[in-house]
């Protein structure tokens, strides 16, 4: 049963703030300190504007204007005590590493120190010497993930030229296996197939041996680099599961910046590292040896001679798919190096 609640209590009236919450209550009273502050002096303020000939709002407009902007190191204290931070904030120099333009490719600046290299005279020898020697002395010394080689610019050129015209293509690679009752060498040979693409970007200006921010730059059609090109490799059953999103084992990018001072074109082969831990390849997903032999690959396929017997072959792939066979591509699958 229910008892009846004490009428002395329901009559007491209840505190009006006991429902508002504390943050709001503390707001009302600094506007009532706000507004009290304000009468308080409301008649000083009267008699200091009338002497002045203006009114309130005025005279408060003028002692606004009247205060002092606060320096740089009060305005932001955090850019001098923080170095980190105030490192993000540094203007990049010019030649860095940023592109200027929408290609993917990280310039060759941001490799080599493209200026220091320009600002002592170097012969197109000694360039390749040191692209070598950089590239071997990569992953603590053994030069392990990278190949690379030095391309005459005028070898480019014809690359360049086939390899717009057939940016696909497929190269075998030898593989050995241990099959029962095989007496001969031609069986117990198998291939491990591998899709091409090429891809282009737009041609890079020259890298300068100064950075003078003042100084126009050079005129592009003076120069006529080359386009910059990478050939991505991936396993041809990789590609039929994935499609576009397919990992690439093997990245060549062609670096087209010295062309014109030097007559090269630097090659840069990045393999991609193996996320598993132990690997018949070790920390890649590709031998250095199969990336020796896809590189001298795409050479052989896409540098022709007068009569070359693989031109009919990439011609097909493109042109006649219908004609195309694969025991033709098998008896130029001997790419040694």
């Amino acid at each position: 049963m229910l008892r009846t609640l004490n009428p002395s209590i329901t009559s007491t009236p209840l505190c009006t703030n006991s429902h508002i919450p504390p943050l709001l209550i503390q707001l009302r009273l600094w506007q009532r300190n706000v507004t009290d502050y304000a009468s308080k002096y409301s008649q000083k303020l009267e008699n200091a504007a009338q002497q002045q000939g203006a009114t309130v709002e005025e005279l408060r407009t003028r002692v606004r204007e009247q205060e002092p902007e606060p320096r740089p190191a009060e305005r932001a204290p955090r850019l001098q005590q923080d170095g980190k931070l105030a490192s993000s904030f540094q203007v990049p120099r010019p030649g860095s590493s940023i592109r200027k333009d929408s290609s993917p490719v990280k310039p060759l600046s941001g490799i080599l120190n493209t200026e220091r290299l320009l600002s002592k005279p170097h012969t197109a020898e000694q360039v390749s010497a040191l692209w070598t020697a950089f590239h071997a002395s990569r992953s603590g010394g053994t030069g392990r993930g990278f190949i690379c080689a030095s391309v005459p610019r005028e070898t480019y050129h014809s690359m360049l030229g086939v390899a717009q015209r057939y940016p696909k293509f497929v190269f075998p690679v030898p593989r050995t296996t241990n099959l029962e009752g095989a007496n001969d060498d031609d069986s117990k040979k198998a291939y491990e197939f591998y899709v091409l693409q090429w891809d282009f970007y737009d041609a890079p200006p020259p890298p300068t041996s100064f950075s003078d921010p003042f100084t126009p730059p050079p005129k592009l059609d003076e120069y006529a680099n080359p386009r910059v090109a990478t050939a991505i490799f991936t396993p041809l059953l990789e590609f039929k599961l994935r499609q576009t999103f397919a990992t690439p084992y093997l990245v060549l990018t062609f670096y087209p910046e010295l062309a014109s001072s030097h007559g090269l074109v630097l090659l840069r082969g990045e393999i991609t590292p193996s996320a598993a831990k132990e690997s018949a390849t070790g920390d890649y997903l590709l031998s250095q040896q199969d990336a020796q032999l896809l590189a001298h690959g795409l050479q052989r396929f896409y540098l022709w001679s007068s009569n070359d017997e693989r031109k009919p072959l990439l011609q097909d792939f493109h042109e006649r798919p219908g004609e195309f066979r694969w025991e033709d591509l098998l008896k130029h699958s001997d790419f040694g190096v």
